[in-house]
C-alpha cells in the first residue's frame, strides 16, 4: 500500500484548510486506498527559509523529519489556503526547503478559500512551483469554494456525498500518477 504525505498548509489561527487535511486522511484510510499521514506545518513550525536543507550545516529536527516524510512518501497531496489570491508563506517556506526530496514525486493539489472560487489563484501558482522544483502536480486539482461551510471541525463534510464523489476522482488521478512513477524507479 502507497504512503500518501497531506500537507497541512496553514498556519495561522482559525485556519479552515486544516479541516480538508483532515478530511482526506479519514477518506483515505476509511477507503483503504493508501497510508495517509499528515504532515502539519504549524506543528513543525520551521524557522524562516535561509537556505535549502542539503546546504544546512545543522539542520533542526523537525527539518530533517520533514524531508525523510516527503523522500518516502509515494505521493503528495498539499492542502493550501488562498490567501489574498496566494498560498502561504509557511507552505512556500517548507516547498523552498526541499528540493531532490519533490523529484518525480506525484503531487495533488487542494486549494480552499472563503469565496466562491476555491483558491484557484493559489492552485496555479503551486502548480507551476512544483513544476520548477521538478515534482509532477496531476491534472485533476480539488478546488474548495466557502470552505468555512464545507467541513465541520473534525474535517466532515456537509454534503458528504458530493465531496466523496469528488474525492474519489481526484484520489483516482493522484493514485494513477503514483502508481505510474513508482513502476519507473
Amino acid at each position: 500500500m502507497y504512503t500518501i504525505a497531506i500537507i497541512s498548509g496553514s498556519v495561522r489561527t482559525g485556519r479552515q484548510s486544516h479541516k480538508v487535511a483532515l478530511y482526506f486522511q479519514s477518506y483515505i484510510t476509511e477507503h483503504k486506498l493508501a497510508n495517509p499521514e499528515i504532515l502539519d506545518l504549524k506543528e513543525f513550525n520551521f524557522p524562516l527559509f535561509e537556505e535549502r536543507l542539503s546546504y544546512i550545516a545543522n539542520p533542526t529536527a523537525p527539518q530533517q523529519l520533514f524531508s525523510e516524510k516527503i523522500t518516502h512518501a509515494d505521493a503528495v497531496i498539499v492542502v493550501s489556503p488562498e490567501y489574498n489570491s496566494g498560498y502561504p508563506a509557511s507552505l512556500k517556506n517548507a516547498i523552498d526547503l526541499l528540493y531532490n526530496e519533490w523529484h518525480h514525486k506525484p503531487i495533488g493539489i487542494v486549494t480552499a478559500s472563503s469565496g466562491g472560487f476555491g483558491g484557484v489563484n493559489a492552485l496555479a501558482l503551486l502548480q507551476n512551483i512544483f513544476l520548477k522544483v521538478r515534482a509532477v502536480p496531476i491534472a485533476v486539482p480539488f478546488p474548495v469554494p466557502v470552505v468555512q461551510n464545507s467541513f465541520d471541525d473534525n474535517g466532515t463534510p456537509t454534503n458528504k456525498e458530493a465531496m466523496d464523489k469528488r474525492a474519489a476522482a481526484f484520489l483516482k488521478e493522484l493514485l494513477w500518477y503514483t502508481e505510474a512513477f513508482n513502476k519507473m524507479k
